[in-house]
């Protein structure tokens, strides 16, 4: 029988590798906007936009589809300030991308990097805080109402 995973602690896998990017997005915009544009942290940025785009559509798209569902059968709440908290991370995550493609346009002009920094620093604070709520909240009372069935229900939706 193939091994099932722990659908939660696939979870928090993704959530630190989520805030290894943010971290990394983190110091190179200040240092952009502190030192002014380099090569070196603007791929860094490009890396971490690219890693939004991929990963954590896909993190919050199996939160919503496999997870949240089955937690409502429980209780409704947090999984309805965590799925407000994805529709507010995507509406920024537009406004990111659309300060990358600016400053990747017009690398040199400070206003730019300036926004940059700005949206970046708003993300952080909510991606961080986000990850903080499921990780101390939500995964613990997820790990108290569900059965052993119903995570392995999860891990399948997961796939």
């Amino acid at each position: 029988m193939p091994r099932i995973i722990d659908p939660i602690a696939e979870f928090m896998k993704e959530h630190d590798a989520a805030l290894h990017q943010l971290s990394m997005l983190n110091s190179a915009v200040k240092s952009l906007s502190t030192n002014g544009f380099s090569e070196r942290d603007f791929k860094k940025v490009l890396h971490a936009l690219s890693y939004m785009n991929r990963e954590v559509s896909d993190h919050n798209h199996k939160e919503e589809e496999a997870l949240f569902p089955i937690l409502e059968r429980y209780v409704e709440g947090p999984t309805r300030v965590m799925r407000e908290d994805h529709i507010l991370l995507a509406e920024k995550f537009v406004k990111f991308r659309d300060a990358v493609s600016r400053v990747k346009k017009k690398p040199s002009e400070e206003k730019e990097l300036r926004s940059l920094a700005t949206i970046t620093r708003s993300i952080v604070k909510i991606f961080v805080n986000h990850i903080h709520k499921e990780n101390y909240i939500l995964f613990p009372m997820v790990q108290r109402f569900l059965t052993k069935e119903e995570l392995r229900e999860v891990a399948k939706k997961m796939k």
